[in-house]
C-alpha cells in the first residue's frame, strides 16, 4: 500500500487514499495480492536485523557510556552498515509490487517470476548499477533514520523505566519500540519517497527520472511538497507493531541469553 501510494500517478491516480488502495489491491489480487513482494523481505530481514543490532550493540561497547547521544551514533552507523542489502531488497520489493499495476484484471503478463528472479533480470539489463539503485537515497534515510530509532527508544525507556525487576517491563518495551519506529519514519519519509519513485521509475519500459536532483524537481512541481507524506498513514500503522515486537524481542531475548540478571515476571 505504501509504494502504490508513493509511486502513483498525480494526474491520474489509481488510489484516493490507504483504505482505498486496501479494498482495490483485494478485491484484484485477493488477498494474496498484499503479500506481493514478501520473498525479498523474508530473505532480507533476518540479516538486516542481524547488522543492525550486532553493529549498533559492539559499537556502543566501544564507546563506553550509554547515553542518548551515543545511541544516536551507534544507531546511524548500523543504517549506514546494512544498505548494502536493504537497497537491493527493496528494490525487487518495490518492482514485484509495482508488477501488474494500470493491467487489466485478464492479464496475466509478469516480468518477473519472484523476488530472485527479479534482482536476477535487473542485473543482466543494467548490471550493479541496476541493482543498487536508489543506494544514495537509502542512506540518506537509513542513517539519520536509525540513529533516531535508537535514539529515541534510548528515552523512552530511560524514563519509563523498563529494567527486569522493573513493574510492567514487557508493555513498556513494546510502546518504546513502536514510538521509536514511527519517530524515525517520519523524520525520514521524505527520502523514502524519492527512493521508492528511483526504484519504481523504468517498471513499463519508461524513466521519468534522471537522478535524485530531478525526482525531487519533478515530484515538487507536479504535486506540491504534499508529495513527500504520500503512503505516510499506512506507513506509520505498520511501523508501531513491527518495531514493538522488534525491540521487545531483541531485548528479552538478551536479557535471558547474558544470564547476568532475571528476567521480567509479569
Amino acid at each position: 500500500i505504501q509504494v502504490r501510494l508513493q509511486v502513483q500517478r498525480f494526474d491520474k491516480p489509481l488510489y484516493r487514499g490507504t483504505f482505498h488502495c486496501f479494498q482495490s489491491i483485494v478485491s484484484f489480487y485477493y488477498v494474496a495480492g498484499l503479500y506481493k513482494g514478501i520473498g525479498s523481505p523474508m530473505m532480507g530481514l533476518t540479516f538486516i536485523n542481524g547488522i543492525v543490532f550486532g553493529v549498533q550493540g559492539n559499537a556502543m561497547r566501544l564507546l563506553g557510556e550509554d547515553i542518548p547521544t551515543h545511541q544516536f551514533i551507534t544507531g546511524a552507523a548500523a543504517g549506514t552498515m546494512q544498505c548494502i542489502i536493504c537497497c537491493p531488497m527493496e528494490l525487487a520489493k518495490t518492482r514485484m509490487q509495482m508488477q501488474g499495476t494500470g493491467q487489466k484484471k485478464s492479464s496475466s503478463k509478469k516480468l518477473y517470476k519472484n523476488s530472485l528472479d527479479c534482482l536476477l533480470h535487473i542485473y543482466r539489463q543494467e548490471g550493479l548499477r541496476g541493482i543498487n539503485r536508489g543506494m544514495v537515497t537509502t542512506l540518506v534515510r537509513e542513517a539519520p533514520g536509525f540513529g533516531m530509532y535508537f535514539w529515541t527508544y534510548a528515552v523512552l525507556t530511560q524514563s519509563l523505566g523498563c529494567e527486569p525487576n522493573d513493574s510492567y517491563v514487557i508493555p513498556k518495551l513494546l510502546f518504546s519500540g513502536g514510538m521509536a519506529g514511527i519517530t524515525s519514519w517520519i523524520v525520514t519519509y521524505p527520502a523514502d519517497v524519492i527512493k521508492s519513485r528511483l526504484q519504481a521509475d523504468g517498471v513499463g519500459g519508461v524513466n521519468q527520472y534522471n537522478g535524485i536532483a530531478d525526482c525531487v524537481r519533478h515530484s515538487v512541481r507536479k504535486e506540491g511538497y504534499m508529495v513527500f507524506t504520500r503512503g505516510l498513514t499506512s506507513t506509520v500503522m505498520r511501523a508501531f507493531p513491527v518495531n514493538a515486537a522488534i525491540f521487545a524481542t531483541v531485548t528479552l531475548v538478551l536479557t535471558y541469553a547474558r544470564g547476568e540478571e532475571e528476567g521480567p515476571k509479569d
